[in-house]
């Protein structure tokens, strides 16, 4: 077996005679000679003050770094980006947020390779950061490791927890005149106490646990909260493992299989986790070309029931579930209940199995958890559906609704904005499906998050006696009778572009379908006379809608040849 050379990427920039100039630079940022010998860790950084999300990271990346120092490398901190949803949500700004998932990628990897770092810690916070990096991790291939920022605590109003999608549903409520405008500013001063990112199995959360169950961050990390000395230990033993990972030349194409990302998928059906989840698994899987489709999803989810009860359709947040037993402890009832593929190889350098051989048992087990044998739910929560509305698919969340079905006449809306003003000024009523449209990867351009509608709808008192279709997509903290992700998209010339008012929709999960009662001759004359809105916006989103494939290809920018058409 030939030696592995710790540093044989760095060694570019740092050895011989002719790189004598690089090695004056590198000098003025902390270098003397005995680290040229050395393997260089760069550590991607997605710290930023613009976010509770992230506004701990820059401690987070120093305790990596020095992690790393200590088992025998030279470590670099360098910047990313982070968008803050919360903060975009329902606004223009929104449709910056998926995108910002591309540049994230786009500058790990600009930055990983002009350095000719051996190696990659990355750390992230906001929804965002976690599969920009998995992507950035997969397109270099060298030994990496992800460490999630970790989970904000809840805030407390009255004596209940709040959070941030407490806040978004409480505008609804107050403009349904439910609560006092005292109470309304209270849970906004409550929601969020302190860093990390959002609390309840939204997105990020969602994400964190993913990536674990992919093998790409330590066991237990993705509960542990973010202000928390677990989270600081958890930071200080990545920069370890990458170094191990670099010396057994174990890299993500030998961990994110196609096994792992079935581990990956039925840890978030589980967990009842964000619709998100699928458009970033697909991303990410396509960058290491690993075969993932939405009918992996299905297929899943058919077979993995939902026991936790979080938010947003349940009781609990994240650092409830640290304190019952966190991550590693779920992921243990499901190993032991055959449902992970036990021998994925992870970045502990060992497989799955050998990581939770001694992982926390579960307490508080029929409250946060519950029992395989008693589910909330017996299949998955995330939902596929089909049908001559969405011919490439779409996805729905069901957890926390006693009614899976509608059907009802279209209120139809060309943007989330018009959506909100008819939610709040009372023109939705029982019964009606909206319709978002033109919100999609190309069409928005961006695919914004509808949480601002949604919760509004909830605040109403509308969870699931009024339907929500888009071609757009949903935060984590989204429930309620809704189906993003519709394919083809109206920009593309989907058959979403071409409902009218009144026409009668149908949502129905236990079916699998959504469609509408028309025919297809009917569909077809429709789009015939149809023709594709000019792309409004110039700079990043006009490139991004040019570039952006179909969601159901995890809306990727480097797709190749063949990304969606307009039509």
């Amino acid at each position: 077996m030939a030696k592995i050379v710790l540093n044989e990427r760095s060694s570019r920039i740092t050895s011989g005679d002719k790189r004598a100039p690089n090695r004056a630079m590198l000098r003025a940022v902390g270098f003397n000679d005995s680290d040229f010998s050395k393997p260089i860790i760069g550590v991607a950084s997605t710290w930023s003050e613009i976010t509770p999300c992230n506004a701990h990271i820059d401690k987070l990346v120093l305790r990596a770094k020095q992690g790393a120092e200590e088992a025998g490398s030279k470590a670099q901190i360098f910047g990313t980006i982070t968008v803050s949803d919360g903060i975009s949500m329902g606004t223009e700004g929104m449709k910056y947020s998926l995108v910002s998932r591309e540049v994230i990628a786009d500058s790990i990897e600009v930055v990983s390779n002009a350095q000719s770092f051996d190696a990659l810690i990355a750390v992230g916070g906001c929804d965002k950061n976690m599969p920009g990096c998995l992507i950035a991790i997969g397109r270099l291939n060298i030994p990496s490791i992800f460490v999630y920022g970790g989970t904000i605590m809840p805030g407390n109003y009255k004596g209940k927890d709040v959070d941030i999608v407490s806040i978004f549903e409480a505008v609804g409520s107050y403009s349904a005149g439910k609560i006092s405008k005292h109470d309304f500013h209270e849970i906004e001063c409550h929601a969020c106490p302190g860093h990390g990112s959002c609390g309840g199995m939204y997105t990020a959360n969602t994400m964190a646990t993913a990536i674990e169950a992919l093998g790409m961050s330590l066991p237990g990390s993705a509960s542990n909260p973010g202000e928390s000395e677990d989270k600081r230990s958890d930071t200080f033993e990545a920069g370890k493992a990458v170094v191990s990972l670099l010396k057994s030349n174990i890299r993500p194409k030998d961990i994110m299989t196609k096994s792992a990302f079935e581990n990956a998928i039925t840890v978030v059906m589980a967990l009842g986790g964000s619709t998100n989840a699928v458009l970033h698994l697909i991303a990410i899987a396509k960058t290491l070309e690993v075969p993932l489709s939405i009918d992996d999803f299905d297929r899943i989810s058919k077979k993995v029931p939902h026991i936790a009860d979080l938010k947003p359709s349940g009781k609990f947040v994240m650092a409830d579930l640290d304190k019952a037993g966190g991550s590693a402890a779920v992921m243990k009832v499901l190993l032991d209940a055959g449902l992970l593929h036990p021998d994925c190889l992870t970045v502990t350098g060992k497989i799955m199995a050998e990581n939770l051989k001694n992982a926390p048992k579960l307490t508080d087990h029929n409250e946060i958890i519950r029992s395989l044998k008693e589910p909330l739910r017996k299949t998955g929560p995330l939902v596929i559906l089909r049908g001559n509305l969405a011919p490439e698919g779409a996805v729905a969340k069901v957890s926390g609704l006693k009614r899976t079905s509608i059907t009802g006449p279209a209120k139809i809306f060309d943007s989330e904005e018009a959506c909100l003003d008819a939610i709040l000024g009372k023109k939705i009523v029982a019964g009606d499906v909206i319709v978002i449209r033109y919100e999609g990867p190309k069409g928005g351009p961006g695919m914004r998050e509808m949480l601002a509608p949604t919760s509004a709808l909830i605040g109403e008192g509308f969870l699931d006696s009024v339907g929500l279709i888009t071609d757009g997509r949903f935060s984590g903290g989204t429930h309620g009778m809704v189906v993003g992700h519709v394919c083809p998209e109206a920009q593309a010339g989907g058959p979403i572009a071409v409902l009218r008012e009144g026409d009668l929709i149908t949502i129905d999960a236990e079916k699998q379908e959504l469609s509408v009662k028309l025919g297809g001759a009917e569909i077809k004359k429709r789009l015939a006379g149809w023709k594709a809105p000019a792309l409004k916006y110039k700079g990043v989103l006009r490139k991004y809608a040019r570039q952006v494939s179909s969601a159901s290809e995890g809306a990727v920018t480097d797709y190749g040849e063949n990304p969606q058409k307009t039509r």
